[in-house]
């Protein structure tokens, strides 16, 4: 069976990968797909999280063990299958860079059964991907910079105190939460 990927950034508007690998392959592979199709350094620690719906993170596959000392069991990718964790339209979060927490969002696209495939291949390629690594005084003035836009206050929207002259009761008092009625 071949599984086909799609990978998208929140950095790159217009970027995007598709790629096809065995469903046999290791997350390890799909790994150094991904590195192969963006030109990143396989030397750089990463690691994948399978998502829900939502994109909430649940269990974490690692490029190498960490030493923890928890009682959660560690996943590594090079031991890690892609069938035993990858269905159709599952979703994963590729962490790229761990100092910032950048990643791709992938998303399986389809199965195709009754074919292998030996290597990966990226089957499509569409824009330029975001830097692999970023200088955390760059990434720290980036999302200022966001929050100034994303920051409404009270410039914005006025006021937040309450002021008792300015609430009209009218039409209030005939307001009803009973669900029999």
């Amino acid at each position: 069976m071949i599984f086909n990927f799609r990978l998208v950034s929140d950095e790159v508007d217009n970027f995007r990968r598709e790629i096809s690998i065995d469903a046999d392959a290791t997350f390890l592979d799909l790994r150094n797909a991904i590195c192969d199709s963006v030109d990143y350094d396989k030397n750089q620690m990463c690691s994948f999280f399978i998502c829900d719906d939502n994109w909430e993170k649940g269990k974490e596959i690692n490029l190498e063990d960490m030493g923890s000392e928890s009682d959660e069991d560690v996943y590594l990718m090079d031991e890690t299958i892609l069938s035993d964790y990858i269905d159709d339209g599952q979703r994963l979060i590729f962490v790229f860079d761990y100092m910032t927490d950048r990643c791709f969002f992938i998303e399986m696209k389809k199965s195709v059964p009754g074919k292998n495939l030996k290597d990966p291949v990226c089957i499509a390629s569409m824009g330029t991907p975001p830097p692999q690594t970023m200088d955390l005084e760059e990434f720290e003035a980036k999302n200022a910079a966001a929050t100034q836009v994303d920051d409404l206050d009270e410039d914005f929207y006025g006021s937040d105190e309450f002021n008792d002259d300015e609430f009209d009761a009218a039409g209030f008092d005939e307001m009803t939460f009973d669900e029999n009625m």
